[in-house]
């Protein structure tokens, strides 16, 4: 018998896959795709890391998942400042000094406070219904215009105003001239790819790709104590409920004949007319490193999703979240399987938030719960407490 089915190769799958294996417990993984990694997969293109589902920079302050992490590589000191691209209009993200100096040409801390409370105050909005009024209410109007509300209509698919207004919950402004986009103490790319980095962190244990567990599931679930499933919690239950909403993703990569596109890793479109949210230039995050001939870019366009689609994003509105309860309340009574990472979970994490959510699930896993399992042939009842606590 498996001690531990996993279904999904990416992080939060590996993570909990590898951390039960060095306990002794034996442990399966599959994945639907035909490569490990789940969204964080990179592959090697004319010379240059891609990173194929949308850059991603590792950045953390939790020492222990730092830890964790760098067992398995090196990480570079790369620091993600993206440029934001208004009508050819250029502005350094986060909105920090330097983006104010270009809006208004002020320079100074105090200046910068004083327009933004001018424009806040002329705005008079003193309960935001929607996220236009919330966004404005927050930084006032110049910055919602050009820098907020376009690329947010294109990322969710439907106007500001249309949308609620507990989106946007705060709206970091900095006034410091610094354009670090991450105010966390370690961050960075692996030095060899995160391919690589989830190669070393899946080494010895049996991954089985381009294996639909949902197709299977009567097969495996016989052969297994216990299913740890990183995958949507609504399709585990056939949508019976209903298919919880999100958002995807489409990119258009291409290989450039030059050494450098746009000088910036990433460059986010923030017009509505645009009809991408960014372009990212891979090489960048590697310092200079590559092909000195050309480059690697993606253009990376929202769009709309549907069952049999890549989720990326929960839309988590109120209609979608009632529906998440349902499903987690019918979690709550299978005793048999434990859902992890950002789709069991129907909740947007960063990286270092799912490494260490299942650090803390791995805790919860006492040797007296772990002995429980051994002996019904089911996920003890405070693993899954346990779990729906994080």
């Amino acid at each position: 018998m498996i001690d531990y089915l996993i279904v999904g190769a990416g992080l939060a799958g590996a993570v909990f896959a590898r951390i039960m294996t060095e306990r002794g417990y034996r442990c399966m993984v599959l994945d639907k795709r035909g490569h490990i990694g789940g969204n964080v997969y990179s592959l090697e293109m004319d010379g240059i890391e891609v990173h194929q589902y949308g850059p991603h920079i590792f950045h953390t302050d939790n020492e222990r998942v730092w830890e964790f992490v760098n067992q398995f590589t090196k990480f570079n000191h790369f620091i993600y400042c993206p440029i934001a691209n208004y009508k050819g209009e250029l502005y350094n993200l986060p909105f920090n000094m330097n983006t104010f100096y270009r809006l208004w040409g002020v320079k100074t801390p105090e200046e910068a406070k004083r327009e933004i409370g001018r424009q806040v105050k002329e705005a008079g909005i003193a309960e935001p219904m929607n996220l236009e009024e919330q966004a404005i209410r927050l930084a006032g109007k110049d910055i919602y215009e050009k820098l907020i509300k376009g690329y947010t209509a294109k990322q969710w698919g439907r106007s500001c105003r249309e949308l609620p207004a507990f989106i946007i919950r705060r709206i970091p402004v900095r006034f410091t001239y610094d354009n670090n986009y991450f105010n966390h103490p370690h961050q960075g790319i692996p030095e060899n790819g995160y391919t690589a980095m989830m190669e070393r962190m899946l080494s010895g244990i049996e991954v089985r790709l381009n294996t639909d567990y949902l197709l299977h599931r009567e097969e495996y679930k016989s052969q297994a104590r216990c299913i740890v499933f990183t995958g949507s919690i609504d399709a585990y239950y056939d949508y019976c409920f209903g298919a919880l909403e999100y958002r995807s993703l489409r990119f258009e990569t291409e290989t450039l004949n030059m050494e450098n596109y746009q000088g910036v890793a990433g460059m986010n479109y923030t017009d509505a007319d645009t009809p991408y949210t960014r372009i990212v230039e891979h090489k960048h995050f590697h310092f200079g490193k590559g092909n000195p001939e050309k480059t690697v870019i993606t253009r990376e366009y929202p769009a709309a999703w549907k069952p049999g689609d890549e989720p990326y994003y929960p839309v988590n509105n109120e209609k979608n979240n009632a529906l998440y309860e349902k499903y987690r309340k019918m979690a709550d009574q299978d005793k048999n399987v434990i859902f992890a990472g950002r789709l069991g979970q129907y909740q947007y994490f960063d990286m270092d938030k799912v490494i260490d959510s299942v650090l803390k699930l791995t805790d919860s896993l006492s040797e007296d719960a772990a002995k429980k399992t051994n002996q019904t042939g089911n996920c003890s009842e405070n693993q899954v407490e346990e779990w729906t606590k994080i």
